[in-house]
């Protein structure tokens, strides 16, 4: 059985413990903060899952990179510093993948989500938003899913060039993808991306309806990653191009 370090023990942490042994994962450490992590005995672990809180997620991933412990994170808010960590793992020869959603069904819509662009690209009259709710303690708006839902449409449809939170009364730029974040209740989280025509409508939709979904993704990750070198991302684990 591998050894696991879980870093964050928020409604994630507790997900990924309560399954991890049937992911064939011992949990030896639960990190709370940094320095419960630099003062943890961490010589054992074989891999460390990362779902902590934006102001804190670069620290403990480039600690463990630094000590050769392969991360898997899911953290979002803080990924305007990812590419220093995604290149510090090529540096450091340790493996790192990260994800803004664990879900297989998500990632799967993902994927369906950059062919759909690509084909409606050629059918202008189609105009597109994002709708995404979660529950009312998510601290990011919008979503790191939602995020990069609209970072794969402009990538593959030259229409859009940058996308808008809730951009109100106002009339949106041609070139603008509107995302609209709502907040409400205990929703595990339910991702929309329409497509509308003045005559007919084109959705793609994904709704969660267990947070074990997303701890079962990251353990499968977690597994794949021991051993490998670099950063990776979940498509590459998964493998679907």
């Amino acid at each position: 059985m591998k050894k696991l370090a879980i870093i964050g023990m928020g409604k994630m942490g507790h997900a990924i413990k309560a399954i991890s042994e049937a992911h064939n994962f011992e949990v030896i450490a639960e990190i709370t903060d940094y320095n419960s992590l630099v003062s943890s005995s961490m010589g054992k672990v074989d891999a460390a899952l990362e779902f902590s809180t934006p102001d804190a997620a670069y620290s403990n991933i480039r600690w463990c990179l630094e000590k050769g412990i392969p991360v898997v994170s899911g953290t979002t808010g803080w990924t305007s510093r990812l590419p220093e960590i995604r290149a510090f793992a090529d540096q450091s020869h340790t493996g790192f993948l990260y994800a803004s959603n664990f879900s297989i069904g998500m990632q799967i819509t993902f994927h369906l989500n950059r062919q759909l662009a690509r084909i409606i690209e050629r059918f202008p009259e189609f105009r597109a938003r994002i709708h995404e709710v979660h529950h009312t303690q998510k601290l990011d708006q919008p979503s790191g899913t939602a995020k990069t839902l609209a970072e794969e449409m402009i990538e593959n449809h030259a229409m859009y060039t940058d996308w808008e939170l809730e951009p109100g009364k106002g009339k949106i730029g041609k070139n603008t993808l509107p995302v609209h974040a709502e907040r409400t209740g205990s929703v595990n989280g339910i991702h929309e991306v329409t497509y509308r025509s003045g005559h007919e409508e084109i959705m793609l939709r994904h709704e969660a309806y267990d947070r074990s979904i997303f701890a079962s993704g990251a353990l499968r990750a977690a597994q794949w990653l021991i051993g490998k070198k670099g950063s990776f991302t979940f498509t590459d684990f998964l493998n679907f191009e």
